[in-house]
């Protein structure tokens, strides 16, 4: 999958979701992006499933801010996550752990 808008990668998330890779976990991941492609997302990962919602979580397990362009070069495979988050271009607040998990649990997204 190549998403070519914030809104089209969100909308199709769950097709792409490993069940078996999420088994047992429950965590809630929100995405504050700012910009153009910039909007906010709530992913909530519980029982095996994956739902996406618009708007913000009030207590999430992780939340991501960035700027939706840098989101979508992430996604899209032009931009390596980790050096943009050397780099300050993104934050990462709560659960590291869970934030670094989320890859493995989307393996056909880049």
């Amino acid at each position: 999958m190549k998403p070519t808008s914030v809104q089209e990668f969100f909308r199709c998330l769950p097709q792409n979701f490993d069940a078996e890779a999420a088994e047992g976990l429950a965590a809630i991941y929100q995405f504050d992006l700012s910009g153009p492609q910039g909007g906010q997302y709530q992913l909530t990962i519980e029982d095996g499933t994956c739902a996406v919602l618009e708007g913000t979580h009030p207590n999430p397990n992780v939340l991501f801010s960035m700027s939706g362009e840098d989101c979508l070069g992430v996604l899209s495979g032009r931009l390596d996550g980790a050096s943009i988050f050397m780099s300050g271009r993104v934050r990462v607040s709560g659960d590291l752990g869970l934030a670094l998990q989320l890859k493995s649990l989307f393996p056909t997204v880049h």
